[in-house]
Formats: structure tokens, sequence, C-alpha cells
């Protein structure tokens, strides 16, 4: 799938079955569900999920709390805008296969 089908998706009502977790929590983020993609990016153990429970974090202004979960994701806190982030980890998350 490519970052514009994803894209094409949330004209749906609920993300594609086959998107893992951190893809999903991203899907419900993008349609302005903090609350639904934050339940997703915490009720999981992985880098990917630390990783975008960062992005959440910092979508919400909780900068220190995200900065723990960049720590935990292994990744640099990020300081561009968030809909560059957004799409980094969107196409990161594809392209590896975690869709």
């Amino acid at each position: 799938m490519s970052i514009a089908d994803f894209k094409a998706s949330l004209s749906r009502a609920a993300p594609a079955q086959q998107f893992g977790a951190p893809l999903a929590a991203l899907w419900w983020a993008a349609k302005g569900n903090w609350d639904e993609a934050h339940k997703i990016a915490q009720d999981q153990d992985s880098a990917d999920s630390a990783w975008v429970h960062a992005y959440l974090h910092r979508v919400e202004g909780d900068l220190g709390n995200a900065g723990y979960w960049y720590r935990r994701a292994g990744k640099p806190v990020a300081t561009g805008s968030l809909e560059t982030e957004w799409e980094l980890m969107v196409s990161t998350l594809l392209e590896g296969g975690r869709a």
C-alpha cells in the first residue's frame, strides 16, 4: 500500500483490518480521534507503537511525555512539523511491511 492509498482510506469509517496497531493509531490520529489513537498506541509494547505514542503526546503538547516515548522507541525527538512526522511514520511503517 502506498501513502496515497493510506490517505485515501481516511474516507472510510474505520481503518483497514490489515493495518497493524501503529498504523491504525496513525489512521485515527489523522481522523482527529486522538483518544482512539492513544488507546491503541498505549496498549502495545513495540518500538513502532512507542514511536506513535511519542508523536501523539507531541500532538497533545506534552513534550516531556513525548520525549520519554521517543527514548522507548529508540528514535530522536522530532522537531519538524507534525504533518511531516506523520507522513514519515506512515511511509516507514508501510515500507517495512507493517501495514
